[in-house]
């Protein structure tokens, strides 16, 4: 007998309340999706992730065409039959999370650290230079239309 029920539509629950609906949704495993807090500064985009009890070796971070990609895994944990388990809610398994960024960033210079839970992931903003306003002269065409009758 499973320890975690099944709950068919799950996923359902949480694509309608995702905001990155044009993000594809992926199976995801035994864990639950960890927390994540993004703001901006003058200078940085930063993501904030709960990842407590995490192997930051076993995160993975990279970020292309401005959607940040964060994903990892844990070690799975069996379930021990000598323990009369009560309640077992501690869930081991893997996650990944995609979010589009708001801003332009300097994809080369993310740069990510975890301490304490938390993975934090700075990503200063790309510089986005004015475009210039170039006037075009609108050319009036010549060519005689022929009316079909």
């Amino acid at each position: 007998m499973p320890l975690i029920p099944w709950r068919p539509f799950s996923d359902l629950d949480k694509f309608f309340e995702d905001d990155d609906l044009f993000l594809p949704v992926l199976p995801r495993r035994d864990i639950a999706t960890p927390a994540m807090d993004v703001y901006e500064t003058d200078k940085e985009v930063i993501a904030e992730v709960s990842l407590p009890n995490f192997d930051p070796k076993k995160v993975n971070v990279s970020v292309e065409n401005g959607v940040l990609r964060i994903n990892g895994e844990t070690e799975e944990k069996k379930e021990e039959k000598e323990k009369d388990y009560w309640r077992k809610e501690i869930r081991k398994g893997s996650f990944e999370r995609m979010i589009r960024l708001p801003v332009a960033i300097k994809e080369n210079a993310v740069d990510a650290t975890y301490e304490k839970g938390i993975l934090k992931i700075t990503m200063p903003k790309a510089e986005i230079k004015p475009t210039s306003k170039v006037k075009i002269k609108v050319k009036e065409n010549k060519q005689k239309s022929l009316a079909t009758h």
